[in-house]
């Protein structure tokens, strides 16, 4: 699986580099701005795009507006961004764009190399990851509806579930059976008035509600 990195800072770069090629990826190219990553892109038709949120020239929202773009012209790529710190607005703007193939995730996370990866893998696969720091966030916000309909623990399961967690991984972090996951995703969808979909799509836009809830 290829992939390209977009990351201002060159020690961190060549950590990333090592990070995927041990998780099995092939780095095709590494750039250091958001017009460079539109032309590696286009160039090797990655399956990944890795993006700094803040790049050159500005260090504002350069990453952000380049892997919008990905998505938009080439849809089959995903995109994983990266932030020093939890900046809500800038997962919901990428979120906005597609309901799969998306990841906002902290640089801190790069530490654990293991769960990065497989955050990194689940997004390459399809599915979306969130930073837990960006869902705690978000689920300290308790003048929000319709999210003041959910439970403590149904909020606890979405909050896991919004990680791109499988039922069995949300199970295994809350310490409850699968059974009970199922209930409370099923409730959660209910309360957040979610139309009948399949159970992958609905999982997303559980999410989506979420941050759109948030006003960011």
């Amino acid at each position: 699986m290829r992939a390209v990195i977009a990351e201002d800072s060159v020690l961190l770069r060549v950590g990333l580099v090592k990070v995927l090629e041990m998780g099995g990826f092939q780095v095709a190219t590494e750039v250091g701005d958001g017009e460079a990553l539109l032309a590696a892109v286009a160039e090797h038709r990655p399956e990944l795009a890795l993006v700094d949120v803040r790049m050159p020239p500005g260090f504002t929202d350069e990453g952000v507006r380049a892997a919008v773009e990905i998505r938009r012209r080439w849809p089959g790529t995903a995109v994983v961004l990266l932030s020093q710190y939890v900046e809500e607005r800038y997962a919901a703007e990428l979120l906005s764009t597609n309901t799969g193939g998306v990841g906002y995730l902290l640089k801190q996370r790069v530490a654990d190399v293991a769960e990065f990866v497989a955050a990194v893998r689940r997004v390459a696969d399809g599915g979306t990851a969130l930073d837990p720091q960006v869902v705690s966030q978000l689920l300290l916000r308790r003048d929000l509806d319709p999210l003041e309909r959910l439970t403590p623990r149904e909020r606890d399961v979405l909050g896991v579930m919004a990680e791109g967690r499988s039922n069995a991984g949300i199970a295994q972090a809350l310490v409850v059976s699968e059974s009970a996951v199922a209930k409370h995703i099923n409730n959660i969808f209910a309360k957040l008035d979610l139309p009948t979909a399949d159970a992958d799509h609905r999982r997303v836009l559980a999410v989506l509600r979420f941050l759109a809830a948030s006003g960011t």
